[in-house]
């Protein structure tokens, strides 16, 4: 079966609450959840996917590259939709995702955008048909510096983020696992 980002079959697949249910006991390190100062600033609530990391602190250069190049990866189950999560060191002064950026990345197959910065355009956010996740909205554009890196582990909100993991958002938070957890 193929699933888009943001397809019914996709959302109704997991609920974060089950999962930290499910997984309440693991010591493994493999399961871990992220805090929540998190906000919701897209149009679809609720994603998943597997992970593909930045690391670039008031510098979008390599978000725009990221979002515009194909967003999914083929599975012998269709093609899904990765979550790009961007390590922005939690800065707040310089937004890393604006309006344009993410109607690029729902036009890639992207699943979600999650943040660890800000991001702007709230209006245009609402309507990319994409899940986003930031700590706060700010006006101000970054520099384009080509700065950053890209597809290591990023460290968010002090939890531990790899490429390859896979990350569920919905209403109730986000979590993130080593190995897809969802049936």
């Amino acid at each position: 079966m193929t699933t888009t980002p943001g397809s019914p079959a996709t959302q109704a697949a997991f609920a974060t609450c089950d999962l930290c249910d499910a997984f309440e006991t693991d010591t493994t390190g493999s399961f871990r959840v992220l805090p929540p100062v998190f906000q919701d600033f897209g149009s679809t609530p609720r994603f998943c996917g597997p992970v593909a990391t930045l690391r670039c602190p008031e510098d979008n250069s390599r978000v725009r590259e990221a979002v515009n190049a194909p967003g999914y990866v083929e599975t012998p189950s269709g093609r899904v939709g990765r979550v790009l999560v961007v390590d922005g060191a939690g800065s707040l002064r310089k937004a890393l995702v604006g309006g344009n950026l993410a109607a690029a990345a729902a036009k890639n197959g992207w699943a979600g955008i999650v943040v660890n910065g800000a991001v702007r355009d709230l209006a245009e956010l609402r309507q990319s048909m994409i899940g986003i996740r930031a700590l706060a909205l700010m006006p101000l554009r970054t520099a384009k510096r080509d700065e950053g890196q890209a597809g290591e582990p990023v460290q968010i909100q002090g939890v531990w983020v790899r490429p390859g993991d896979w990350l569920y958002a919905d209403e109730d938070g986000i979590v993130v696992s080593a190995h897809p957890v969802h049936r």
